[in-house]
């Protein structure tokens, strides 16, 4: 037994020593831009799957998810990262429209400062100048609107450019009917 533990530990070593050094070199794989230079990292695949030209992508996201206090939300950076990566692809900027729909307490990351702060000690948004940046390349941010009120989120509690809808179901329905398909994740 011992003999076998000794084995197997020996066995491991090496490996463990080159984990550090294998993350580094699969991160670096990954890099931004080339449409939101500051988030959303992919990496370049060798695709077998080809995307036809002319593709016109209309993208609803959906989420509850909430991130812990000055964490991005990843919702957001997938929003990102769709955007870099089909570029990188061969998409065109204007054959992507991107939707993201918010409901649950991921809602919170949708709020200005002093409602954000108020909510989690005195916490500083990190989700501000992803909302921004994507909201500058025409990606729709979308808050339920039942679950602002059940949250107490006003209008006037939201980042610039943050829409309130209905409801969840309603956003999802009027953009099923524009034609978005809703992404999973």
């Amino acid at each position: 037994m011992k003999h076998a533990l000794l084995s197997a530990a020996l066995l491991l070593t090496p490996a463990l020593a080159l984990a550090p050094a294998l993350a580094l070199a699969q991160e670096s794989a990954f890099s931004t831009g080339p449409v939101i230079t500051e988030f959303g990292p992919t990496a370049t695949v060798q695709s077998d799957f080809k995307i036809p030209k002319g593709t016109q992508f209309k993208i609803l996201f959906d989420t509850t998810e909430a991130t812990k206090p000055g964490e991005m939300n990843k919702s957001l950076t997938t929003a990102a990262r769709f955007l870099n990566m089909h570029s990188r692809a061969g998409v065109a900027e204007d054959d992507m429209k991107l939707a993201v729909v918010f409901h649950s307490k991921g809602s919170f990351d949708l709020t200005k400062a002093e409602y954000y702060g108020s909510k989690y000690d005195g916490a500083e948004n990190a989700n501000k100048a992803i909302i921004k940046a994507l909201l500058e390349k025409n990606v729709r941010i979308i808050l339920c609107g039942q679950t602002a009120r059940y949250y107490g989120i006003k209008n006037e509690d939201l980042l610039p450019g943050v829409e309130m809808a209905l409801s969840a179901m309603t956003a999802h329905a009027v953009l099923q009917q524009q034609g978005y398909t809703l992404n999973g994740f």
